[in-house]
């Protein structure tokens, strides 16, 4: 208990908001940049990782790879909540349900194909994006034991943080939804009752928790079905919460003790809105928005005027400089 609510203690440190700079990046930048760079997006499970990566691959003709490990599996899109056809926006995604079910997929396995996947995309002169909640995969790739990543590659770190108490009321309503969605049935289709829920896609949340469900299930009157069905739901719900806290320590790990130099999105504000109208317009200011100057500026060094009064009054001259205070 001490542990989780230690990880979950998020520091307050002010951040800059660019939002009102508002830029034509079609029009300011040479499109012609140095190839050998990349962007690694990171962030707990349903901070937006996702819908950012989508903003910032329409934005910078970029292609996404997958670095959640159980997104990786064929099959429980609702579970896993991969992102959909339609949310992909066209946009070219690696590593993402390719896999068999109770294939093995090692950090190793994943160190390999990303990096595959990372020379052909910048082959064709497109911008790797890294995505995923799985911090330890990205981690053995970026660190490998000869440094090799890094050596070859210029890398920029996104890190999209949300309050823990927010994000932890929205993967609970989230959760909601899923079982909305049709998640018991999609998870009943997988049931093995002698699955090892070590391997493969049943390792994902949202498999295990329903195991005695299913098992007792055709034995039990309705009123008994429905309470251990609301106790799975439950304890998928704090699975994922804890799940949150552990991405969380393990990013201040990489950061504070690695030396990782992560640019650190705020979103709080935008789950906050969640709902309302105010909802999507908070995210291109405060989430979007800072987060393609930030890009933007990693891969054409461009430099642009901001606003006098950011980052509790600090002055800045342009988003370089802003973007190098707001790194931390």
């Amino acid at each position: 208990m001490g542990f989780s609510m230690l990880m979950c203690m998020k520091t307050q440190v002010p951040l800059l908001d660019f939002s009102p700079c508002k830029l034509n990046m079609n029009n300011v930048f040479n499109p012609r940049r140095h190839r050998e760079k990349v962007v690694i997006l990171m962030g707990a499970t349903g901070t937006g990782k996702s819908r950012l990566s989508i903003d910032l691959a329409t934005r910078f003709a970029a292609e996404i790879i997958n670095s959640d490990k159980v997104q990786a599996y064929e099959g429980l899109p609702i579970a896993t909540n991969k992102v959909t056809e339609e949310e992909q926006r066209g946009v070219p995604h690696h590593l993402l349900g390719i896999l068999n079910p109770n294939a093995d997929f090692t950090a190793t396995d994943f160190c390999d194909r990303a990096s595959l996947a990372v020379e052909s995309i910048l082959g064709r002169d497109r911008l790797p994006l890294i995505v995923g909640g799985s911090n330890s995969y990205i981690e053995a790739l970026i660190d490998d034991d000869d440094y090799m990543f890094r050596s070859k590659y210029e890398c920029c770190f996104l890190w999209v943080d949300v309050s823990m108490p927010v994000l932890h009321s929205f993967v609970s309503n989230r959760v909601d939804q899923m079982v909305e969605n049709g998640l018991v049935d999609e998870v009943r289709k997988l049931f093995d009752p002698a699955a090892d829920y070590s391997r493969g896609i049943r390792r994902a949340i949202g498999v295990p928790e329903f195991d005695q469900y299913f098992r007792t299930e055709p034995f039990l009157d309705k009123h008994l079905r429905l309470r251990l069905l609301h106790d799975a739901i439950t304890q998928m719900k704090e699975n994922t919460c804890k799940l949150a806290c552990r991405q969380l320590g393990k990013i201040l790990r990489l950061r504070n003790k690695k030396g990782w130099n992560m640019h650190r999105i705020d979103a709080t504000e935008v789950f906050q809105k969640h709902g309302s109208k105010e909802a999507d317009e908070a995210w291109m200011e405060l989430v979007a928005g800072p987060s393609k100057e930030i890009v933007g500026q990693f891969l054409y060094n461009f430099a642009a005027k901001v606003p006098a009064n950011v980052a509790a009054g600090m002055k800045v001259r342009s988003v370089g400089t802003a973007i190098a205070a707001a790194t931390y």
